[in-house]
């Protein structure tokens, strides 16, 4: 298998360090759970990018399941995925679009 890669936008790395250190400063244990929810889902998407539904500007959808936020991602090279945004579910639809 070729070497795959999960690229977060600069954005998007900062919303996900803003909510690792959001469940941080309530729970260690929360923060950890959380850091490695979104590692299986970069690992779920790595292994099969396209089998989540195709969305605007050809992006993806995945939703984490134990916490209420959303990757929107999408393949730049096959096999090469850039993240656009770790969303919380309450934000408003598609803000992160100028990412792209």
């Amino acid at each position: 298998m070729p070497d795959r890669a999960v690229e977060l936008h600069r954005e998007a790395a900062a919303e996900y360090d803003a909510a690792f250190d959001w469940y941080l400063e309530r729970s260690a244990e929360a923060a950890r759970k959380f850091d490695a929810e979104v590692g299986r889902a970069f690992t779920q998407i790595l292994q099969s990018p396209q089998r989540w539904v195709v969305g605007p500007y050809h992006t993806r959808k995945f939703l984490l399941r134990q916490f209420p936020f959303t990757l929107i991602y999408r393949e730049r090279v096959p096999g090469d995925v850039q993240v656009a945004a770790v969303a919380h579910t309450s934000r408003k639809p598609g803000y992160w679009k100028r990412r792209l």
